[in-house]
């Protein structure tokens, strides 16, 4: 009787161990599967009026790429960077643990705390630049904050009062700083390796997107998911849109829009004045775009 009742206890022993670990390891594969807010492993970190949105909305494309549907200005905004790391957190998308989180926000490129705070934030988060034509770059610049300003039926300036001082470009005007690229790509290479910063074309990504973008999920260590299928050109407005599971998605109506007039005299002395700025900046990256 004795060994019969050792044998069950056992046996009822072995049973609840062996019922302990399925559940354990159930729910640590739950948990590993469980969707969550995570901080962005990659940020598209600039420039603005460079094609940051089409990027953004191209990657997303991506099945494994989730983005982060606002442009979150944690890092260059004081008030949103006082609010600390869980606050940035509640601002990203739904993840499960193979999905990367992306986040978009022009603004930091130009923004001088803006490297250190993200570095500080992931050491190893993977930047995207996308630029253009720093000439065509600073028009649409100005084009957007007047169309900004006639909406509320307020005035603003024409763009050559702006731009020239005493018939000279004038160094101070803001937009104008912000296409000066090297000058902001020096303060990231200080903090960051250049191995994590990929430029991306943003003018070709409007000619022929798929070669950008493949570039880009190399990049981002993803599998190549994105394919030639995924667009079709908007002959109306001259961009591509995207197509996924069989719904099309066109980028919303400010994209494509005519730029505010500047004169041929004015247009020569920009690009003259970009023209050294430019220079250095191909230096930097190791490569050159058909500029001005």
């Amino acid at each position: 009787k004795l060994w019969c009742i050792l044998l069950v206890v056992c046996f009822l022993h072995s049973t609840l161990s062996l019922s302990s670990s399925s559940s354990r390891s159930s729910s640590s594969s739950s948990s590993y599967n469980k969707t969550q807010q995570r901080l962005p492993g990659a940020i598209i970190i600039g420039v603005r009026k460079g094609g940051t949105r089409a990027l953004l909305e191209m990657l997303n494309l991506h099945p494994d790429v989730e983005m982060a549907k606002a442009e979150v200005h944690y890092f260059n905004v004081e008030e949103h960077y006082r609010r600390g790391l869980d606050w940035y957190r509640s601002q990203m998308p739904l993840t499960s643990s193979g999905q990367l989180t992306l986040e978009k926000t022009p603004g930091y490129f130009a923004s001088p705390p803006v490297p250190e705070r993200v570095w500080n934030m992931n050491p190893a988060v993977r930047l995207l630049l996308i630029v253009r034509d720093p000439a065509v770059r600073l028009i649409s610049d100005y084009t957007q904050v007047l169309h900004n300003r006639l909406t509320r039926h307020k005035p603003y300036q024409p763009l050559e009062e702006l731009l020239l001082h005493n018939g000279q470009i004038d160094p101070g005007y803001k937009a104008l700083q912000r296409s000066l690229y090297y000058h902001h790509l020096t303060q990231w290479l200080d903090v960051f390796p250049k191995k994590q910063i990929h430029v991306v074309d943003g003018d070709a990504l409007i000619r022929d997107p798929f070669r950008e973008l493949r570039k880009a999920e190399r990049f981002l260590k993803l599998s190549p998911r994105i394919n030639p299928d995924n667009f079709y050109l908007n002959t109306t407005k001259g961009f591509y849109c995207l197509l996924s599971d069989g719904h099309d998605k066109c980028l919303d109506e400010s994209k494509g829009r005519p730029h505010a007039p500047l004169s041929a005299q004015a247009l020569r002395k920009l690009c003259r004045y970009f023209e050294q700025p430019n220079k250095m900046f191909f230096e930097m990256i190791g490569r050159s775009f058909s500029w001005c």
